[in-house]
């Protein structure tokens, strides 16, 4: 039975095929021009001589192919000579030879002699079989390796043994120098036109200073140095800021940074400073003014007592993590230091209302007061809080328990009006009823104002504050993580303190508008810039923002998911928090 699959072709048949040319409209021509030319060459059953044709009328009994060159003229009556036929076919025919044996295909006179060519028979790729080996056992079989005789199990890595025939295990694969686990490379991917179009601008970052290599190199080489000399208090805190950066302050090379005429001391990681090392900075810096120490675990009561006696000129005390400092310690170094004017404690779960009490008794001229993670700090500290007639800068922020609204306006209402610093980040109790009665009405000369975590802020209530408040000095806003605030509100904000206005935090404000968050561009002091999780955040709000706003150096867009890698950048503006892409600017 026939079927209508078709062997190859030499590209002369197709061309011939597709031109309407086959050997019946050939024999056709033949029998018409030898009936013109008489009855001498027609045999008795009226049939074609081929024989008789090719010797009078010059047509060779070549294959078709020899035919072909002439195909152009075989309709016309003005044909061309038999002997240019034969030489034009023979050349054509010597052409398509050539490359039809560059593909493997051989040619048979003898196939168009027929009407129609002769089915396509041969077997599919499908069914093609390797008689040299056998084909792979079925996954999960069991084999035998050919190099250690041992049983394996088939798996889809299973390699085959070179040479054939057989199989290797995976240890034995291994041990021949291919990896059978090892994924395939991926191939590379080729840009399409459009991406080869894209023209990717970039900015090349800036050298690094000579003051910045040299900080490197001694930060790198640190237990080397034997001293700084005269390199400036400045050059001193960037050393020792690159060396906490990494915990590479140790209590060896942190004598480098003593000195007796040392007033103002920085260590920003005093994890590896243990108590001896402790009392000897206070020994070896008696003079100083102020002191802050992050990360000090270490710090106990017989490092604060010794402080007590060898720093009696310290009026500044900031310490991060003074876990091990208990009541007695503290009541103690408060009467020794009545001059002290500033006391930042952060996460000191010890510190209780009896070191309240004396803090307010000994220190009445406090200016700064940070009482930041305290676990035990609650309304019973408020009216001490309120006794210091000095005060400037007040932070309660995260206390386990929060305040009342009615206790922090109390202490607003006695020390509010020269506040210039207020951050009450986490007391869940604070509501819009505080802004109104407290803040609005009792502290009009903040400069900065953080007001974090507070789920209890409505969007009418902030709104209508920010509408009545008209403070003339504020610098820093944060008002994060508040839900519920947005559409209402950050307009009145603006319109409040968009002249002033040089940081401003609505991260995680989630009833924005692109249009109100466009407004920011009229803030045209502002410098940092958060609106992470604002999701009406786009790429045209942040180029709005970046045209609008001449001095901004940050801004922190993390969670908006609508800011992407093709957002506009400006020259000395970071943006940080673009999904699948950080861009920072050269310093």
């Amino acid at each position: 039975m026939r079927n209508n699959v078709r062997g190859p072709t030499s590209a002369l048949t197709e061309f011939l095929r597709e031109s309407g040319i086959d050997h019946a409209l050939i024999r056709r021509r033949g029998q018409q021009q030898q009936a013109e030319a008489g009855p001498s060459n027609v045999s008795p059953n009226g049939n074609l001589d081929a024989m008789n044709e090719g010797e009078q009328h010059g047509v060779s009994s070549a294959p078709l192919e020899d035919a072909a060159p002439d195909s152009d003229h075989l309709d016309s009556e003005d044909e061309a000579p038999a002997e240019k036929k034969r030489k034009l076919s023979k050349t054509a025919m010597e052409k398509y030879r050539a490359g039809a044996k560059k593909k493997a295909i051989k040619f048979d006179d003898d196939d168009y002699d027929d009407g129609e060519e002769d089915a396509y028979t041969a077997l599919s790729k499908s069914l093609w079989t390797n008689k040299s080996s056998n084909p792979k056992p079925p996954i999960g079989s069991r084999e035998k390796c050919v190099k250690c005789s041992k049983q394996f199990t088939m798996t889809k890595y299973t390699m085959a043994a070179n040479p054939q025939p057989g199989y290797l295990c995976h240890p034995c694969a291994k041990a021949s120098g291919t990896d059978p686990f090892k994924k395939p490379r991926a191939p590379r991917k080729r840009k399409s036109a459009t991406e080869k179009r894209i023209v990717t601008n970039y900015q090349e970052r800036k050298f690094p200073t000579l003051v910045s290599l040299c900080i490197k190199v001694i930060s790198k080489y640190i237990n080397d140095v034997e001293a700084f000399g005269d390199i400036g208090s400045v050059n001193l805190d960037k050393i020792i800021r690159a060396l906490c950066r990494n915990r590479s302050l140790t209590p060896e090379n942190a004598t480098l940074f003593y000195d007796v005429k040392n007033t103002n001391l920085n260590v920003y990681d005093g994890t590896k400073l243990e108590p001896p090392a402790l009392t000897t900075l206070a020994l070896l810096n008696p003079n100083l003014t102020s002191l802050r120490i992050d990360f000090c675990g270490h710090l106990d009561d017989a490092v604060l007592n010794a402080w007590s006696a060898s720093l009696p000129s310290l009026t500044r005390l900031e310490l991060l993590g003074p876990f091990l400092v208990r009541v007695p310690a503290w009541i103690s170094f408060f009467q020794t230091h009545p001059q002290l004017k500033g006391l930042l404690l952060n996460q000191s779960p010890r510190f209780d209302l009896d070191c309240m009490q004396t803090l307010a008794a000994c220190c009445p001229n406090l200016t700064e007061l940070r009482l930041k993670e305290i676990g035990k700090l609650d309304d019973t500290f408020l009216p001490y809080i309120s006794s210091f007639q000095h005060l400037e800068q007040l932070d309660l922020s995260s206390p386990s328990t929060s305040c009342s609204e009615d206790g922090l306006i109390g202490v607003l209402h006695r020390r509010g009006t020269r506040l210039t610093d207020l951050d009450l980040s986490g007391h869940n109790e604070l509501g819009d009823d505080f802004l109104k009665h407290g803040i609005r009405e009792y502290a009009p000369n903040l400069v900065s104002l953080r007001l974090d975590n507070l789920p209890t802020l409505t969007d009418e209530g902030v709104a209508a504050f920010f509408r009545a408040w008209m403070p003339s000095v504020l610098r820093e806003l944060s008002i994060a993580r508040a839900p519920n605030v947005g559409t209402q509100a950050l307009p009145a904000l603006l319109d409040s303190t968009r002249s002033t206005l040089s940081a401003l935090n609505i991260n995680t404000w989630r009833e924005t508008t692109a249009e109100a968050l466009a407004n920011i561009a009229n803030a045209r002091e502002l410098q940092t810039l958060d609106v992470g999780w604002n999701r009406a955040i786009d790429n045209f709000v942040i180029k709005a923002i970046m045209d609008g706003c001449p001095k901004l150096e940050e801004i922190k867009c993390w969670g908006c998911n609508r800011v992407t890698a093709e957002c506009p950048r400006k020259l000395n503006v970071n943006l940080l928090g673009v999904e699948s892409y950080v861009y920072v600017a050269a310093n």
